[in-house]
């Protein structure tokens, strides 16, 4: 049987529709796996119900974090914020990690499974990194891949990948600051920003910066493989 994968969804401010890139979905199908869409649920003792029958996480990208979640003031560059998501990411994060259930993070929800594992992150690289910054808001097409990541030897992600540095694309201003207990670094960029983070506790806990749902079609690119360990090891579970 399919690994069935958990996807958060984004909302515009209103309230009123979900949001979802179709290319998340087609990654994960692509690699195997049956997307499912989260619904943000009132009661999230109920919601467990469905989780349980989960096999994985997947978090996407999508708009900013609300900074009241690692104890800061908005700053004045911070972008749009949806705490129902927020929210929702919050109480469902947890319940995959005891579980040791597998969760793949990419772009905010990288950030997101940072925060909510005692992380904390810069709101704006722009105002608030102290090093020169390449660009990390790419002005380009989204398959372009703008700008290296070196990777940590002998990690997750090396041995996902089969490379120690990779090109990828970028199209974020908010990053990683520093990590939660039982994390590691995974790969930073030239400037020393934050690439990639995974579990040193968990099967699979990985969380990366860019966007690799940009990428997976790609004839010489490694992003598929990504999505492929990801749904390999929400299929262990199974056996």
């Amino acid at each position: 049987m399919k690994s069935v994968i958990g996807l958060t969804a984004s909302m515009e401010i209103d309230g009123m529709e979900y949001k979802m890139n179709l290319r998340n979905v087609k990654a994960i199908e692509q690699a195997g796996g049956i997307p499912v869409i989260l619904p943000y649920y009132s009661d999230y003792q109920e919601m467990a119900t469905l989780l349980d029958k989960l096999d994985g996480l997947y978090l996407p990208g999508g708009y900013d974090i609300d900074p009241s979640l690692f104890q800061e003031e908005p700053n004045q560059n911070l972008g749009i914020i949806i705490p129902e998501r927020d929210r929702l990411e919050q109480e469902i994060i947890p319940h995959f990690l005891e579980k040791d259930k597998p969760i793949l993070g990419v772009c905010r929800g990288c950030q997101i499974l940072n925060v909510v594992t005692g992380g904390t992150m810069y709101q704006d690289l722009g105002s608030q990194y102290p090093n020169g910054l390449i660009q990390h808001t790419q002005k380009a097409a989204f398959h372009h891949r703008s700008h290296a990541v070196r990777i940590a030897p002998s990690s997750l992600l090396e041995k996902l990948v089969q490379a120690r540095e990779i090109k990828v694309n970028s199209y974020h201003h908010q990053a990683n600051r520093s990590l939660g207990e039982n994390f590691i670094i995974s790969a930073m960029a030239a400037d020393g920003v934050m690439e990639a983070f995974e579990s040193k506790v968990h099967r699979f806990v990985l969380g990366v910066q860019w966007h690799p749902e940009g990428l997976v079609n790609l004839a010489d690119d490694p992003s598929p493989a990504i999505y492929q360990g990801f749904i390999e090891a929400c299929k262990e579970k199974e056996m």
